[in-house]
């Protein structure tokens, strides 16, 4: 059917203001990233930033020859990686007998788990918690703590429930254990649910400062973002003080622009992630949430 007027515009009138949503939504980071590329000097005029002032690097480097930059990349790293791994494996292990018909109780145990959606212990008795099993100052204070999110944990099991049972019984009846149907039958078959899952235990991660707050008192186990927070909440550049790059290009930078610079060095790397698993992304949060 040829489309009237009327619904040409509507459409053109839609993709406009999703457009415009866009540029506002996208526009915060590239200002960012412009001032953090831009002359230190120049850009302390302010204003509205569509490309770089001049352009300078230095900011960039300082941050990077800073002390403690490359420890609490590498904390975070280790984090992000050991952190989703061990999330995703212990969500599979408790969503997988959860989607089973034929398991008892599995109703009484998804109730006492979406409690915990609703109720929590609280700051304080989570901090005694960790205290007494030992993990203070440790990237495991980080990780066990937060091991299934219920919110992840009801997705997948939904997931889980719209695979075809015949997959699992044709299995069973060829002798796997339930370990070996769940790591060779149901997760090969759940990559969409898993690289979403993945990515929102990613994110959180990588974004997560205020356990490590709680949790970290050795500055050689402290992440990113808590650096990233001293650093935006710092008065001076004195976080940065001590490297060769800052005695050389003291004159050349300014507080902000360095700031900015440690924003763009904290986003990037979920940046270059997100590409390969966005394809996943919206399938598996649509099938795990809506059973069918």
């Amino acid at each position: 059917m040829k489309e009237t007027f009327g619904e040409k515009f509507i459409y053109w009138l839609l993709n406009g203001f999703l457009l415009l949503l866009s540029l506002c939504t996208l526009y915060p980071f590239w200002h960012v990233l412009m001032y953090a590329l831009s002359d230190p000097k120049l850009s302390m005029g302010g204003g509205i930033f569509l490309l770089p002032r001049g352009w300078s690097l230095s900011s960039f480097e300082i941050l990077l020859n800073s002390k403690g930059i490359y420890t609490a990349y590498g904390n975070s790293l280790i984090r992000l990686v050991v952190g989703t791994c061990v999330n995703l494996l212990f969500t599979a292990m408790l969503a997988y007998p959860l989607s089973l018909k034929r398991f008892i109780g599995r109703n009484a145990i998804t109730l006492m788990i979406f409690f915990t959606m609703l109720f929590s212990g609280g700051m304080i008795p989570s901090y005694l918690l960790v205290k007494e099993l030992g993990l203070l100052d440790s990237i495991w204070a980080l990780i066990i703590p937060g091991t299934i999110s219920a919110w992840n944990l009801l997705i997948m099991k939904t997931y889980f429930q719209n695979i075809p049972p015949e997959l699992e019984e044709s299995a069973s009846i060829d002798g796997a254990s339930p370990m070996r149907v769940l790591i060779s039958v149901i997760l090969p078959v759940s990559m969409p649910v898993i690289a979403a899952i993945g990515l929102f235990y990613g994110v959180a991660h990588w974004n997560s400062y205020f356990d490590a707050i709680l949790y970290i008192n050795s500055q050689s186990q402290q992440v990113l973002q808590v650096f990233l927070r001293t650093m935006l909440n710092s008065s001076s550049l004195q976080q940065v003080q001590g490297s060769e790059a800052f005695a050389s290009n003291i004159g050349m930078v300014t507080e902000e622009s360095v700031k900015m610079a440690t924003v763009i060095s904290s986003v990037l790397p979920m940046l270059l992630i997100y590409p390969f698993l966005q394809k996943y992304y919206v399938k598996g949060v649509l099938i795990g949430s809506v059973k069918g």
